[in-house]
């Protein structure tokens, strides 16, 4: 276990540490690339410990689940759970407006301040006062025990693979060409579409595909699979399915998208549905077909690290890698793509890879 004491940097201290002035330095006690759920739990927890802490983030702090996953589509269902509510107050013997209007650039507007606000706590200033040392670019392994950070050599006791993972986009004839929406960017829209499809019966289009109903557009929901939700106990995805339809969310089952071409600003999206093939003609669409591990850009063969482009980073029950030195922890090597599950993965790197534990993901 690691024995030295940090007392963090003052409140002075640049918001970004001089990687140059750091690379001579001895090896980190645990090197983290992304500062996700996954990233920022184990720079916390190895930092509380007295581990000097390399954190590594390219793009921005706090990862998908607060940019564009949990924190913003909670944030926009709670206006949604209000506006459904408030049509079934008279249900309650309360009485209710008539007309109920949605201002969306104000449920988005209200979105991004809730964000800002929680982005706020996880600002790099407070990282550095607990002792974490922050690196902002991409992190490329050039051997077994170090990284590359846009020309900076890092070396490393152990390091955390924690870079989360991205939207896997279908591959439909005409739908780049189109334009279409994912996690990363719906959350920036600042009109309502009048209608929308979302492609994926999966948790994330279920739930926007009920939120953008209830603001007003109409909602398709098209799953190339049979059953709904397939993942989900049976009776629970029934609940779900009736629970959509009752906001007036059209459900496709056993139905793929063929083709999708833009005309006149708007998405005319060929469909077939049981050997009938139809199209429909939306304002946007939305894809929610599943995540990808984001490694790529990784250069993991340098470091001896064993991956699959669909799957992730392999590891063992203990989270580790090929390489001894190195673990994995959230969406960059798990099945399932949760904040909690990335939070408690990250908690068992730091006591394996610190603390000498053997504690398993599996336990």
């Amino acid at each position: 276990m690691p024995s030295r004491t940090r007392t963090g940097p003052s409140q002075t201290a640049p918001l970004v540490v001089d990687g140059k002035a750091l690379a001579g330095r001895d090896p980190y006690d645990l090197l983290i690339i992304g500062a996700g759920p996954a990233g920022l739990a184990a720079a916390r927890g190895a930092a509380a410990a007295g581990a000097r802490v390399a954190l590594i983030e390219s793009q921005h702090l706090g990862g998908n689940s607060l940019q564009e996953g949990c924190i913003p589509s909670k944030t926009i269902l709670r206006s949604a759970q209000l506006i459904a509510e408030m049509r079934n107050a008279q249900s309650f013997g309360v009485g209710a407006l008539a007309e109920i209007k949605v201002d969306f650039a104000a449920v988005m507007a209200r979105m991004r301040r809730v964000r800002d606000r929680i982005l706020r706590l996880e600002s790099a200033v407070r990282l550095q006062e607990t002792g974490i040392e922050l690196h902002v670019g991409r992190a490329r392994f050039d051997s077994a025990d170090a990284v590359d950070v846009d020309g900076v050599r890092l070396r490393f006791k152990k390091a955390l693979i924690a870079t989360g993972s991205r939207p896997l986009v279908p591959d439909i004839e005409g739908l780049a060409d189109a334009g279409f929406l994912t996690n990363e960017n719906v959350f920036e829209l600042k009109l309502l579409p009048q209608s929308l499809l979302v492609i994926g019966g999966g948790p994330l289009g279920c739930e926007l595909a009920q939120a953008f109903a209830r603001f007003g557009s109409r909602t398709l929901i098209s799953h190339s699979e049979p059953l709904f939700l397939p993942r989900e106990e049976r009776d629970a995805a029934q609940m779900v399915a009736h629970a959509l339809a009752h906001d007036g969310v059209e459900i496709h089952l056993n139905c793929q998208v063929v083709a999708v071409r833009r005309e006149g600003g708007r998405k005319h999206v060929t469909m077939v549905n049981d050997g009938n093939r139809s199209t429909t003609v939306v304002d946007e669409i939305l894809t929610g077909i599943g995540r990808l591990p984001a490694v790529q850009g990784l250069n993991l063969e340098a470091a001896g690290v064993d991956y699959d482009a669909k799957t992730g980073i392999q590891v063992d029950d203990f989270l580790r890698t090929r390489n001894p030195r190195i673990f994995a922890a959230g969406d960059a090597c798990l099945e399932h793509a949760f904040t909690n599950t990335a939070e408690a993965s990250a908690r068992i790197v730091v006591r394996n890879a610190l603390h000498r534990a053997r504690q398993r993901i599996s336990a």
